[in-house]
């Protein structure tokens, strides 16, 4: 279970920042419209350019071993939004303002992407619990646990961070995270897990990538990199019991530590969680939906950082199931 006497490292925005982010995204979505134009998202990067420089130092990535920051500051007004949808289809602009500010927070960051198996290609997507989804390892469950993860971990294109930015959440319903930095793990099962032993399977929210007829590739669970560990995992879609025993001690270890080094963090509206998702894994509590129109409702972005080098180059020759990302610049 999450270690909840750890709190999350908090970055404040003052109300200068609020302001200047949020007219900001109203200009955009006045010019464009939509939220998911592509002509708003070609726009992204020349209205990053505008804002002041304080800013772009307050939303500078992911830079403690923590492998994670709240940004806090946000003000989401609760009556303006609307109901929570019941399934991310139905949101159609609900929020639209808030996704053009998570959009402009991603861009500040680095190059934000989407999937074009996911949530028809959004560059954000809402993630709310769905009726009949409530048992599967995805955002869209709740009576269940959300196993710790990187996010689209079997993609070798996946984000280095993941913003994940509260919309409702009146059951204070927690966010885990644990970084592999702060882990003990020895040097053998270091070695182990730096061996290319099992793969990673795309998960249910990718239903095309689950019917790709290649053969899967394994990967590395850990990268010792320059500056340290880096991950890749989700234990709920690696078949583990095709690895040999000494790798599976090994991973079970590291399960175990991450959950000795876990937080959990209960996101309040206006705040984004923001993970390294090189460094950290994350999850969430299980709790149980309402479908009334108030349960939580978080809206998530994902972002490359251009020129990093936290990732063996062995990924390069990965298909990735057929599955593609789109960058903001290029849509």
């Amino acid at each position: 279970m999450p270690t909840a006497a750890v709190p999350a490292p908090v970055r404040r925005l003052d109300a200068d920042h609020f302001t200047e982010l949020t007219a900001i995204a109203a200009e955009l979505l006045d010019i464009h419209s939509s939220a998911t134009s592509p002509a708003l998202l070609a726009d992204l990067a020349p209205a990053c350019r505008r804002l002041s420089r304080g800013l772009h130092d307050a939303l500078r990535p992911v830079d403690t071993a923590d492998g994670l920051f709240v940004l806090r500051g946000l003000h989401i007004d609760d009556t303006e939004l609307g109901p929570t949808p019941g399934h991310w289809s139905t949101v159609g602009e609900a929020g639209a303002l808030w996704d053009v500010v998570l959009l402009l927070v991603s861009a500040l960051m680095g190059t934000p992407i989407a999937w074009d198996g996911q949530q028809d290609g959004r560059f954000v997507h809402n993630i709310v619990p769905s009726p009949g989804h409530e048992r599967v390892q995805t955002g869209a469950s709740s009576s269940v646990l959300l196993t710790p993860h990187t996010e689209d971990a079997f993609h070798p294109g996946r984000a280095h961070l993941l913003l994940l930015c509260c919309m409702r959440n009146h059951d204070h319903i927690a966010t885990t995270a644990a970084s592999i930095r702060l882990t003990k793990l020895s040097d053998n099962d270091t070695a182990e897990l730096i061996r290319q032993v099992a793969p990673i399977l795309p998960d249910d929210a990718y239903e095309v990538a689950q019917q790709f007829g290649g053969k899967p590739t394994p990967v590395p669970t850990l990268f010792a990199g320059e500056d340290g560990l880096t991950l890749r995992f989700d234990p709920a879609y690696t078949p583990l019991g095709e690895a040999p025993e000494s790798w599976r001690a090994a991973y079970r270890r590291l399960t175990d530590e991450l959950a000795r080094v876990s937080v959990a963090v209960s996101l309040e509206p206006g705040d984004v969680l923001v993970v390294d998702n090189d460094m950290a894994v994350h999850g969430r509590v299980p709790f149980t939906a309402r479908y009334d129109g108030t349960d939580r409702w978080l809206k998530r972005a994902s972002v490359r950082v251009p020129g990093r080098r936290t990732r063996p180059e062995t990924e390069a020759a990965e298909h990735g199931y057929g599955q593609a990302a789109l960058e903001a610049w290029a849509a």
